[in-house]
């Protein structure tokens, strides 16, 4: 019964992350005070993503190296790109234009793992190009970062490198290790770290909305239409390459699914420790609307069938494991 409740409570993690961000809007002085929670919490939530995963995930890049390859360069080319573009079009200010190239910049989201189950994509290989995306992430962020917006913006490329090590390959390792240790303990509670990761992010969320309450009625919307452009072209842009270079299509959903779909938790906790609280605006707005834009998208592609010779195997319950939203 409990393991029912905590799957239909992640389930519904965009409508809890929308009623608490119109609370923290209304009443930011409950929410505000807290920044110092969000880095914290992002550890917690990457934590849970380790323990969520099993070495044999990490093997499994072996089996296809050149799709994995592939995937995680779109990720970290599509994504700042994109997001250059749409900062250029938009004329977006320093601070918001900053929030919407370091987002570019992180890796893919946990949430793309179970965007792409419902998409009826390939579970193992999202899990996979999450892991490496993640992984890589201490190098290509900050690197990336500095390339976008380093001749605009001050980017200290070394204080964020140290800070992604901190808040991901720290926590994720330990999870790893967690879980391989003491895997049959975990998998007596393992569905309660969706449910933790979902309620993370929703109060990271209501904690940036309540900071910027007074500068969304200003700014708001011309962030969400960055936010729309910015996940509409990774969206687009992983399934296009991936069809134009002859992928599955149960691949090229599943990349499509991963390069859209960001870390945007990460995003956050960058932006306020080496940027500023309106630099964390996109990301916050990012991580209720990728998980909306994903959902109605799965709901699309899961009402298409693919070709029995298509369909990648489900990966087993003991190697791969659906993790929670981020």
């Amino acid at each position: 019964m409990y393991q029912k409740m905590l799957q239909k409570f992640t389930a519904l993690f965009p409508l809890w992350a929308v009623l608490l961000s119109v609370v923290a809007y209304f009443y930011p002085e409950y929410f505000a005070p807290h920044q110092g929670l969000i880095v914290p919490f992002l550890s917690l939530i990457m934590l849970g993503m380790g323990i969520t995963l099993s070495v044999d995930s990490f093997l499994a890049v072996l089996k296809r190296p050149s799709v994995v390859l592939l995937g995680t360069l779109m990720q970290y080319t599509i994504m700042p790109l994109a997001a250059w573009i749409v900062c250029q079009v938009l004329k977006l200010p320093p601070d918001l234009a900053a929030g919407v190239i370091l987002l570019g910049c992180c890796p893919g989201g946990t949430a793309s793992n179970v965007i792409s189950y419902l998409a009826k994509a390939d579970v193992a290989l999202s899990i996979v190009l999450t892991s490496v995306s993640t992984l890589i992430a201490f190098l290509a962020t900050p690197f990336l970062t500095w390339v976008f917006i380093g001749q605009t913006v001050d980017v200290d490329v070394m204080g964020m490198l140290i800070s992604v090590v901190n808040v991901v390959i720290v926590p994720v390792v330990l999870g790893l290790a967690i879980n391989y240790f003491f895997e049959k303990r975990i998998n007596a509670v393992r569905e309660v770290f969706p449910a933790i990761s979902a309620a993370a992010i929703v109060i990271i969320i209501a904690v940036i909305i309540g900071t910027n309450s007074a500068n969304l009625g200003k700014s708001g919307p011309l962030v969400l239409l960055a936010v729309i452009l910015h996940n509409g072209l990774g969206l687009a842009g992983g399934y296009g390459v991936s069809k134009a270079l002859r992928l599955s299509e149960t691949e090229a959903r599943t990349i499509a699914i991963e390069v859209g779909m960001q870390n945007s938790g990460l995003s956050v906790a960058l932006a306020i420790k080496h940027f500023t609280a309106t630099a964390a605006l996109p990301g916050a707005i990012f991580s209720i609307w990728h998980n909306l834009s994903g959902a109605f998208l799965a709901g699309h592609w899961s009402k298409q069938s693919v070709s029995v010779h298509d369909k990648s195997k489900m990966p087993s319950k003991k190697g791969i494991h659906s993790k929670k939203l981020g």
